[in-house]
């Protein structure tokens, strides 16, 4: 597989990546299975953090025999120094390895200070010079923040949600990455699978020479797909956009990116799909939404306390119990119409 220079970390990465948040709803076999799968495809960077439950311990599992000939990115959600050599030891362990080649520190809401002994960002120095760390990176959901992240020179790898869809504002930091050297790690590849045409955003993804995506993979034929867009990568031509010119129709204004920085919700609410549900209707088969399974689970939507907590931690200041009302509308509407 064609590999691609991660920046100034100088690493040498698969031009896909794998991205392990999906593994953690399979069982340690299943992932072991699609692990190897993409080691043995060529795919040589797998990323996953301390809050993906047992992701990492999959990873670890799975590819412990191998671990020098992989790239292991993992992150850590800590706000102070101690939590954060706390989690760095749990993914240690987990992942059957005495270093993380790329650690990042996990969506914080407000950059840290560099400046601040018992802060986040002095624990990731003090790691790296201990030799448990070899770069050090961060993930945020704001473009704000990425930008600050990148400018900053702090960091030596940026992840941000970059896909097919992405605004103009979003691909600037692309950009900033490119002058100042920094790799730039795409998440979100997918729009949390709501581009259902992986050839698409690979193509448009490809033909930025600094972006490495890591795609989310739970399933064996995801990965089959993925290694073989790899082996014959899709030109970015007219077909193609045509399709990214019908998503990015299709899936203007605000919508969930479903990216679950708002679970858990306290009565079990599937935010991440249910406040999208209409989207997903139209671009999924849709016999699974008319199971009465999965109304019930819709119905738990007429539960909501408004405890706030999912419109607090919306990275994108979504005004999430209203969203989802208006979802559970459109839902219903649906089922009526479809249902035998």
């Amino acid at each position: 597989m064609e590999k691609m220079r991660l920046g100034r970390t100088e690493l040498m990465v698969s031009r896909s990546g794998f991205g392990a948040l999906p593994i953690q709803r399979i069982s340690f076999d299943e992932a072991k299975g699609i692990l190897i799968k993409a080691y043995e495809g060529g795919i040589n960077y797998f990323d996953t953090a301390r809050q993906y439950s047992d992701s990492e311990e999959k990873i670890g599992y799975a590819l412990s025999g191998v671990r020098e000939n992989i790239i292991i990115a993992t992150k850590s959600h800590a706000e102070d120094k101690k939590t954060l050599f706390e989690h760095l030891e749990t993914s240690l362990k987990n992942l059957k390895t005495d270093y993380i080649d790329i650690y990042q520190l996990h969506n914080p809401i407000e950059l840290p200070d560099p400046n601040d002994p018992d802060g986040i960002y002095a624990g990731m120095l003090e790691a790296k010079e201990k030799g448990m760390i070899r770069h050090i990176g961060i993930t945020n959901h704001s473009i704000r923040n990425a930008i600050l992240a990148a400018e900053s020179g702090l960091y030596e790898t940026v992840q941000f949600p970059l896909n097919a869809l992405s605004s103009g504002e979003d691909l600037e930091l692309v950009e900033v990455c490119r002058k100042l050297d920094i790799g730039v790690v795409a998440m979100k590849a997918m729009s949390g699978g709501l581009i259902t045409n992986p050839a698409s955003t690979f193509a448009f993804l490809r033909g930025y020479g600094n972006i490495l995506p890591i795609w989310g993979v739970q399933r064996m034929s995801e990965i089959e797909d993925f290694i073989a867009l790899e082996n014959n990568p899709p030109p970015l031509d007219d077909r193609m956009w045509e399709i990214i010119n019908r998503d990015r129709a299709e899936l203007a204004g605000d919508f969930c990116r479903g990216c679950g920085y708002c679970l858990p919700c306290p009565v079990g609410i599937d935010i991440p799909n249910q406040a999208r549900i209409s989207l997903m209707m139209k671009r999924l088969p849709y016999e699974e939404f008319l199971e009465d399974s999965f109304r019930e689970k819709m119905d738990l939507i007429n539960s909501c306390i408004n405890c706030g907590h999912c419109r607090d931690n919306c990275p994108y200041k979504l005004d999430t119990p209203n969203l989802l009302k208006k979802e559970l509308k459109k839902y219903y509407e649906f089922y009526e119409a479809n249902k035998l």
